[in-house]
């Protein structure tokens, strides 16, 4: 397929247009035309794009791009080895940021709540970008932190007593640490996201409402994922996920 095919075809589907975001959304680097094979990847790191190199890759997509808001513009350092490694490979670079996290089928949030067999109530936040939900039946915080851990292959840390019954629950993927206060307000049980803060620990134990850090990376995995998924079934390319370990 032709780059402009597929660059056409995600930012319409993503919504683009409609999202204030911390980075430019779309096509970030251009490489060559055509697009025989995709590989996916939460960030757009070196190891992803040597990787994707080794795989013969036309083009990347990922959640975590380039030209994030406020960095330094000039292209130097770990930017100018990023960015070479794509250009010298003739690799076209894929990024969204909020898009990805929000769409209601290919979004982080979304493939996030599947994979823990959340039921989704509802949204909330900036741009509807946290999701409500709930268990299919009560569980304990101990209990439903193991089933995370078996998920996502990643112990969660979680603020809260272990034998408390949860099933009212909100989540956003990863750095959405802010948004507790705000969840807390719609009755929950816990709150999942990626990161957490020093105040975050004081607000659950004093709210008595569970807070679970599932991992930056980890929680923001399977949109991509999904994404990629997609791309490759309707337009008939192939599309590998490559998954750079990341301990946050």
């Amino acid at each position: 397929m032709h780059r402009d095919e597929l660059e056409n075809h995600l930012n319409h589907l993503l919504e683009i247009s409609r999202f204030q975001d911390y980075c430019p959304n779309g096509l970030q680097v251009e490489g060559h035309p055509a697009i025989h094979t995709l590989i996916s990847g939460v960030t757009a790191s070196l190891d992803l794009l040597q990787a994707a190199i080794a795989a013969k890759a036309d083009a990347i997509l990922v959640h975590h791009g380039y030209f994030w808001r406020g960095e330094d513009m000039r292209i130097i350092g770990l930017k100018s080895r990023r960015i070479a490694a794509l250009m010298n490979h003739s690799i076209n670079l894929f990024a969204y940021h909020l898009p990805l996290d929000v769409h209601p089928q290919f979004g982080n949030n979304a493939q996030l709540g599947k994979k823990l067999g959340l039921i989704e109530t509802g949204r909330f936040g900036d741009q509807d970008i946290a999701m409500l939900g709930e268990l299919p039946q009560a569980t304990t915080l101990g209990a439903f932190g193991e089933k995370i851990s078996r998920t996502l292959l990643r112990k969660p840390m979680m603020i809260g007593d272990p034998d408390r019954p949860i099933r009212q629950l909100a989540w956003c993927t990863g750095a959405a640490q802010g948004y507790f206060e705000s969840a807390i307000q719609h009755g929950i049980d816990a709150f999942i996201t990626g990161e957490i803060s020093e105040q975050s620990v004081h607000s659950a134990r004093e709210s008595g409402v569970a807070f679970i850090a599932a991992g930056h990376h980890a929680t923001e995995r399977y949109g991509v994922q999904a994404l990629g998924d997609h791309i490759a079934q309707k337009f008939a390319i192939h599309h590998q996920f490559i998954d750079i370990d990341n301990p946050v």
